[in-house]
C-alpha cells in the first residue's frame, strides 16, 4: 500500500498541476453542459424577458420624456410669450396713464388760469366799483363840506339843489385839474 502511494504520488508529480486528471475533466464537461443547458433553456429567456422589459420601459421613459420636455418648451415659449404681452400692455397702461395725467394736469392749469383771471377780472372790477363808490362817497361829502363852506363865505344859504351841484361839480374839477398839473 505504501509502494502504491508512493507511485501515485510520483505520477502526480510528473502531471500537469493545472490540467485535472482525465476522469475529472470529463465529469466536470458533463456537469458543465449540464447546467449550460439548463442557464441557456430556462434562465436565459427570463433574463432576456426582464432585459428586454427594462429596454422598454427605459426606452419608454425616455421618449416620455422628450415629450414632457417638448411639451415643457412650448409652455415656456407660451409664458414668454405671455410675459411680453404683459409687459407690453403694462407699457401701454402706463404710456396711457402719463398721457392721460399730462392732459388732466394741462386742463387743470388751464382751469386754473381761468380761475384765476376771473379773480383778477372780479378783483378789478370790485376795486374799480369801490373806487367808484369812494369818489362818489367822497364827492358828496366834499360837496356837501364845499357847500357849507361856500354858503359861510358867501353868506348865502345854497339849499337849491341844482345850484349846489352846480358849485359842487365846478369846484371839484378845479380840484382834479390842479391834481393832474401837480403830476
Amino acid at each position: 500500500m505504501i509502494a502504491n502511494l508512493a507511485q501515485l504520488a510520483a505520477e502526480e508529480t510528473k502531471q500537469n498541476p493545472l490540467v485535472p486528471a482525465g476522469p475529472e475533466l470529463l465529469i466536470g464537461t458533463i456537469a458543465f453542459a449540464i447546467v449550460f443547458f439548463f442557464f441557456w433553456k430556462k434562465l436565459l429567456p427570463n433574463i432576456n424577458k426582464v432585459l428586454e422589459e427594462r429596454r422598454a420601459a427605459i426606452e419608454g421613459g425616455i421618449e416620455e420624456a422628450d415629450a414632457m420636455k417638448v411639451e415643457a418648451q412650448s409652455v415656456l415659449e407660451q409664458y414668454k410669450a405671455q410675459l411680453a404681452e404683459a409687459r407690453h400692455e403694462a407699457a401701454r397702461l402706463r404710456q396711457e396713464a402719463q398721457e392721460q395725467g399730462a392732459a388732466l394736469i394741462a386742463e387743470m392749469r388751464a382751469e386754473g388760469q381761468r380761475q384765476r383771471e376771473e379773480i383778477v377780472t372780479a378783483g378789478h372790477s370790485q376795486i374799480e366799483a369801490d373806487r367808484k363808490a369812494a369818489a362818489s362817497a367822497l364827492r358828496q361829502d366834499v360837496g356837501k363840506l364845499a357847500t357849507d363852506l361856500a354858503g359861510k363865505l358867501v353868506g348865502e344859504s345854497l339849499e337849491d339843489h341844482a345850484r349846489q351841484s352846480r358849485v359842487i361839480d365846478r369846484f371839484l374839477d378845479e380840484l382834479e385839474e390842479k391834481a393832474e398839473a401837480t403830476r
